[in-house]
C-alpha cells in the first residue's frame, strides 16, 4: 500500500477503533491494527456508538425491571465506564491536574503523567460525570436514551481525530504518539461519519450539538496548545468527555416544554 492510499478507510478500522477505545473482548489482529495507527480514526465515532449503545442498553434494561431513572442513568454511564476501562476519565482527571496544577510545561506533563489524582481531577470528574448523569436521568425518564447516548458517543469522539491532527504531540511518547497523526482525509471523514451518526440518531437536532461540540475541540486545544504546546491521550481524553456532556445537556434541555 502506498502512502496516498494509506488513509482509505477499511472495514477493518472499526475493530481497530474498537479495539483502542474500548475493552471489549475482540479478536483483533494487534499488529494490523497497530500499522493503521491514525489512519482508522474515521471510525472512532462508530466506536463511541458502540459504547453509548451498551450504555443505554444496560440503563434500559435496568428501567424495564422497574428501577428509577436516576439509577437507570447511573448503571448506563457504569456500563460505558466498564466498557471502555475507563479511558476518557482518566485522560479528563490527568489533563485537569497537569493543566491548572504545573507551573510549566515539563511539570504538567509529569502531573498528567503520574497515576495519582488530585483536587483538579476530583473535582473535573465528579463535575462533568454529575452533568452526564442530570442529563440522562431525564432523557431516561422521557424514554429517549437510545439516540441521545448513540450521538452523543459519536460526536464526542471527534473532537480526538481532530486534535490529533490540528496539534503535535507534547510529549513524544504514550498512547496518542504511537498512533501517529491523521490525515486530512482522514479527520474530514471522521467529522462526516461522527454528524451522519449523530443525524441518524437525532435528526436535524445533530446540528446544533456538533456546533458546540466543535466549540469544545476549539476550547480545549487552545487551552493544550498554551499550556503544553500541544496535545496528549490524556487531552484528547478529556475533549471527550466534556463533548459528551455537552451533547447529552443539549439534547436534555430540549426536551422541557
Amino acid at each position: 500500500m502506498t502512502r496516498r492510499d494509506s488513509w482509505r478507510p477499511q472495514v477493518f478500522d472499526v475493530l481497530a477503533a474498537l479495539g483502542l477505545l474500548t475493552r471489549l473482548p475482540l479478536d483483533l489482529d494487534g499488529a494490523r491494527a497497530q500499522a493503521r495507527g491514525a489512519a482508522a480514526a474515521w471510525a472512532w465515532p462508530l466506536a463511541g456508538v458502540a459504547v453509548g449503545l451498551l450504555g443505554a442498553a444496560s440503563g434500559g434494561l435496568a428501567l424495564w425491571l422497574g428501577v428509577a431513572p436516576g439509577a437507570a442513568a447511573a448503571i448506563a454511564i457504569a456500563a460505558q465506564i466498564f466498557v471502555t476501562g475507563a479511558l476518557h476519565e482518566d485522560g479528563l482527571a490527568d489533563s485537569a491536574d497537569g493543566l491548572w496544577g504545573g507551573w510549566n510545561k515539563e511539570r504538567r506533563l509529569a502531573i498528567m503523567k503520574d497515576s495519582r489524582i488530585g483536587t483538579f481531577g476530583v473535582l473535573a470528574l465528579v463535575l462533568v460525570t454529575l452533568l452526564r448523569w442530570v442529563a440522562l436521568a431525564g432523557l431516561f425518564a422521557a424514554g429517549t436514551p437510545w439516540g441521545a447516548l448513540a450521538a452523543a458517543g459519536a460526536l464526542s469522539r471527534v473532537p480526538m481525530a481532530v486534535l490529533t491532527a490540528a496539534l503535535p504531540n507534547a510529549r513524544g511518547s504514550g498512547l496518542a504518539h504511537s498512533v501517529g497523526r491523521p490525515e486530512g482525509a482522514v479527520v474530514a471523514l471522521s467529522c462526516a461519519t461522527g454528524l451522519m451518526c449523530g443525524f441518524l440518531a437525532l435528526g436535524p437536532a445533530a446540528f446544533g450539538a456538533a456546533f458546540w461540540v466543535g466549540g469544545v475541540c476549539l476550547a480545549v486545544g487552545l487551552v493544550a496548545r498554551a499550556k503544553i504546546g500541544g496535545q496528549t491521550g490524556d487531552i484528547l481524553g478529556a475533549s471527550q468527555q466534556i463533548s459528551e456532556a455537552v451533547v447529552l445537556t443539549l439534547i436534555a434541555a430540549s426536551l422541557r416544554p
